[in-house]
């Protein structure tokens, strides 16, 4: 094939195609701006925990990191007033056993509705759906602190890991991602070659939604760790998670900005690292459901 035969062929309809899907100066220059402006508050509040008060109070503020990190970090975790750092512990405990929960759960729960046939099934898919659209939470606050001070839990984790164990968003979440990503044929085809229900879950079931399970881990994950009501309720001050740790840090160092920077800056860690995680799989469900529909 001649050079002259070889450029026409680029030139042709496909690679016209390609070109308009490229992105345009234009379009990359506002995702970077996009990008500075999600990304800078978070850049900013990382470069004042490794600052001093004075340092943090300049004119025009500093925009490199410093040199007192380890000593903020320090002063914050020594700080008898907030207790960050069994705050912090009992966080990553509550998050991640709820995060555990909520997915296996919902994994195996959407796998029934979506793909075993069962009577009933269709009403209580209903009734879940009917929990998401009521508040159960601020609603059921004084019953369900009756109920913890009925079991003995007030002031202890389990009374904030036992009312989210489960979640009816999630199981709604994999009912559908299950339908879309597992074939009707390959659940039928796994069962004439005599597969049991339990080994079609493992072997079929759990590879193809491991997006969507990456997603509602995540989701998961996010939303307990960022809970600040029902622990403000149930739990004593000297056994608090994060979110009321940063709470009564505020109140009882209000005009400390640097710690408040560094207590914030250390309860964001933990979501980051967590997003690097699951970053992949995140991407990977999202381009998935982008060429299914």
């Amino acid at each position: 094939m001649t050079a002259i035969q070889t450029r026409r062929r680029s030139s042709g309809p496909a690679s016209s195609a390609n070109r308009i899907w490229d992105a345009g100066p234009l379009t990359k220059v506002t995702l970077a701006f996009a990008l500075v402006l999600s990304a800078f508050p978070i850049y900013y509040m990382f470069i004042m925990a490794t600052r001093t008060n004075d340092e943090a109070l300049d004119t025009p503020p500093p925009l490199l990191p410093g040199g007192h990190l380890g000593e903020n970090v320090g002063r914050l975790l020594a700080t008898e007033d907030a207790y960050f750092a069994t705050g912090l512990i009992n966080s990553i405990i509550i998050s991640t056993t709820v995060t555990l929960s909520v997915v296996i759960i919902s994994t195996l729960a959407g796998f029934a509705f979506a793909k075993l046939r069962f009577r009933g099934s269709k009403i209580l898919l209903g009734s879940i759906l009917l929990t998401m659209m009521v508040p159960l939470q601020q609603m059921g606050i004084v019953p369900l602190y009756e109920m913890m001070v009925n079991l003995g839990w007030t002031g202890q984790i389990q009374a904030v890991i036992l009312p989210f164990l489960v979640n009816g968003f999630g199981v709604f979440m994999m009912t559908q991602y299950t339908t879309q990503a597992v074939p009707d044929e390959l659940v039928e085809a796994a069962r004439v070659d005599g597969a049991s229900t339990m080994r079609i879950y493992v072997n079929v079931i759990l590879p193809a939604v491991r997006p969507g399970m990456a997603v509602l881990a995540l989701l998961t994950f996010m939303q307990n760790w960022n809970e600040f009501l029902w622990p403000s309720i149930v739990l004593n001050p000297d056994n608090p998670v994060v979110q009321t740790s940063i709470a009564a840090l505020n109140q009882a160092h209000g005009t400390d900005y640097v710690m408040l920077f560094t207590g914030t800056a250390a309860s964001v860690l933990p979501l980051v690292i967590v997003f690097v995680m699951f970053g992949r799989q995140i991407v990977g469900g999202l381009m998935e459901g982008a060429v299914k529909a």
